[in-house]
């Protein structure tokens, strides 16, 4: 298996919105309500919402390709740092979604690794995330790539307020 990656533009928009929704649904709708997840995603998860971001300054994003098919992708994001954050030069890893049948062949990996060699490249020395506190999968893949557990956030999920625990590691 051969995975690429490449930075993307506002002509991927739509297909980042709908593998970007894809991805959040089979992830989190089985422990949350249709009408939350519903909420979240309209708003998240829009072509326009993607074409505005990917134009932000302090946003890239990186799709991950097998055989010139999507699937997944990454998300990096500066100056937007929580409080408690202290670590010199931060930068957000705000998102890593892969498809859910790609997951566990090392589509993460490639997208981790293209991450923090972007991060490290542009002079950032800390790399953060949030994460669900009950997404034990993530916490485990990012507990595996030296991120630590440094704080916590709410994360509104809807009408629902959830808990991300915030991570970081050095770059």
């Amino acid at each position: 298996m051969s995975v690429t990656i490449r930075q993307a533009t506002p002509a991927d928009a739509t297909m980042l919105a709908t593998l970007g929704k894809q991805t959040f649904e089979s992830a989190f709708a089985s422990q949350n309500t249709p009408e939350n997840m519903e909420a979240y995603v309209s708003e998240a998860f829009t072509t326009e919402a993607f074409t505005e971001d990917i134009q932000d300054v302090n946003s890239l994003y990186y799709v991950a390709y097998i055989n010139d098919s999507p699937v997944g992708y990454a998300k990096l994001r500066q100056n937007n740092n929580p409080e408690e954050l202290t670590d010199p030069l931060p930068i957000e890893l705000q998102r890593i979604y892969v498809d859910h049948n790609q997951i566990g062949t090392g589509v993460g990996k490639h997208l981790m690794e293209y991450c923090l060699k972007i991060a490290h490249q542009q002079g950032f020395q800390t790399i953060w995330l949030g994460v669900w506190e009950h997404n034990t999968k993530a916490i485990a893949f990012y507990t595996k790539w030296g991120f630590e557990v440094f704080g916590s956030h709410v994360f509104l999920l809807g009408d629902d307020p959830q808990t991300d625990l915030l991570m970081k590691r050095s770059l």
